[in-house]
């Protein structure tokens, strides 16, 4: 029984449509129809009903589907170990990482701890904050780098490191010494404020602001890339980690006025980690002496 015929069948048998199935294959769609038939030979029963054109699984078809995604899943699986281990890996890892954390974390850290690894393969999982200690939990991710703390008895959560939270705007195009003074509460209320970029601070910061302004207008950007764009665009104004604007503000993209109608507050970073092998130590002990302010 070959592979091939197994992956054609899975995916014919989901999209019902041997066409979609050689577009989807990139195959013919002859070729489809003979891997179909090679395979119906070799189990001894159709895999398909056929009827005016039309096609639908058969009663065997349906049963044997979940086994066959289940052979093309482990071959493909095993193909990909062998790889690995033809590239030079040994050991695989995977990491999950709210994307606030991936632009302040990964391009300053994560280059000089593969370095120090040549023969780990690491795979880096982009995951929502709230999904990540479940993750960590079941197994399917070795270590976490969270927004939010840990919940969960069994698993550990360490701080790495605390962010002050800044309000941003657009540059306008003045330095610090000749430009106008700026007004934060006349800037908020003639701008949007885009909110919910970060999953901690937003609900409490919000009740203070609307205490202390008239009028506020808000635009949810759940993304603190697209956040950035915005406001560099002009679009609006908002508050983020000192970490992930760094880059911004030593360029000149984006500025960041004197704020004095309340306190702003910090944000952590957690390490979220289940079981602490020799590498999980090392990967804790040195991200925590990095700096990313």
């Amino acid at each position: 029984m070959e592979y091939h015929w197994l992956k054609t069948f899975c995916v014919a048998a989901d999209t019902l449509n041997f066409r979609k199935a050689s577009e989807k294959l990139m195959v013919s769609q002859p070729s489809v129809t003979v891997h179909i038939k090679l395979l119906e030979e070799y189990l001894g029963t159709p895999l398909f009903d056929r009827i005016n054109n039309r096609v639908t699984l058969s009663e065997a078809g349906k049963f044997f589907l979940p086994e066959a995604k289940q052979l093309v899943q482990q071959s493909e699986s095993s193909v990909n170990k062998i790889r690995s281990f033809a590239q030079g890996y040994r050991r695989k890892w995977t990491i999950a990482i709210s994307p606030l954390m991936a632009e302040t974390i990964l391009p300053y850290f994560l280059k000089t701890f593969l370095k120090r690894h040549p023969d780990l393969e690491i795979n880096i999982r982009v995951e929502e904050s709230h999904l990540i200690e479940e993750l960590v939990d079941t197994g399917e991710v070795n270590v976490g780098i969270s927004a939010i703390d840990s919940q969960k008895k069994n698993i550990e959560s360490i701080s790495i490191y605390e962010d002050p939270i800044l309000f941003l705007m657009p540059f306008d195009g003045f330095d610090e010494e000749n430009g106008p003074p700026i007004d934060v509460k006349e800037i908020l209320q003639k701008n949007y404020l885009f909110t919910h970029h970060h999953p901690v601070f937003w609900d409490e910061l919000l009740l203070k602001l609307n205490k202390h302004v008239v009028g506020l207008r808000t635009m949810k950007v759940t993304q603190a890339h697209i956040t950035k764009r915005f406001i560099q665009e002009g679009l609006g104004v908002s508050f983020l980690p000192h970490s992930i604007v760094r880059r911004e503000l030593i360029e000149g993209k984006m500025m960041q006025p004197h704020f004095d109608l309340f306190d702003l507050p910090t944000v952590s970073t957690f390490i979220i980690v289940k079981k602490k092998s020799v590498l999980e130590e090392e990967f804790i002990a040195q991200i925590s002496k990095y700096y990313f302010g």
